[in-house]
């Protein structure tokens, strides 16, 4: 009897192998990039829709990446480096510190989206414990959250809502010496 492809939600699912579950992860990341995209629409701020217009198709590409053909270019992640140069021009100064991840309703989007992008990371870090993943999907993933990162502190900025500094309990900061 042929197996119904109704139940079937992805075809490697009961695969062994950390691939599959790289795969599951970065096709989380893509939704919740979406969303993001979704929420910053909402708000109105083009240049990030533009910018998440571009890297939406491109976390499939990642994704694609390991079991398929290599589908990240150095131009893909010259873009992005590009792009976290542009964000990080306008919030340098928020960014200084470990920030809560709060705010505007896209800023808290793209926020999950960098949580997202760092577990992709980690996942395809043990893919490469079983097989050879290239070095650019590392490159790709950490910058990625990164650019996250920065645009969530600017559309808080766009909106005029101030970044709320995390002070750890736990990793004591060194206090900087003022010039006297």
């Amino acid at each position: 009897m042929k197996k119904d492809a109704r139940y079937s939600c992805y075809p490697f699912m009961r695969e062994k192998a950390s691939t599959v579950d790289f795969e599951i992860r970065t096709d989380s990341l893509t939704a919740h990039i979406g969303m993001a995209l979704t929420a910053v629409k909402k708000e109105e701020v083009e240049v990030v829709a533009q910018d998440l217009s571009t890297i939406l198709p491109m976390a499939y590409h990642v994704n694609g990446s390991v079991r398929g053909k290599l589908a990240v270019t150095e131009e893909d992640l010259a873009w992005l480096s590009a792009r976290y140069d542009f964000y990080v021009s306008y919030v340098k100064i928020e960014i200084q510190s470990f920030v809560l991840p709060q705010g505007t309703e896209a800023a808290t989007a793209l926020h999950v989206c960098r949580s997202e992008a760092k577990k992709s990371y980690r996942i395809l870090h043990k893919v490469s414990d079983e097989k050879e993943v290239p070095t650019i999907l590392f490159d790709y993933l950490g910058l990625l959250a990164n650019v996250f990162f920065v645009m969530a502190v600017y559309m808080n900025k766009q909106a005029g809502i101030a970044e709320i500094p995390f002070v750890s309990k736990s990793y004591p900061m060194k206090k900087k010496k003022e010039n006297k």
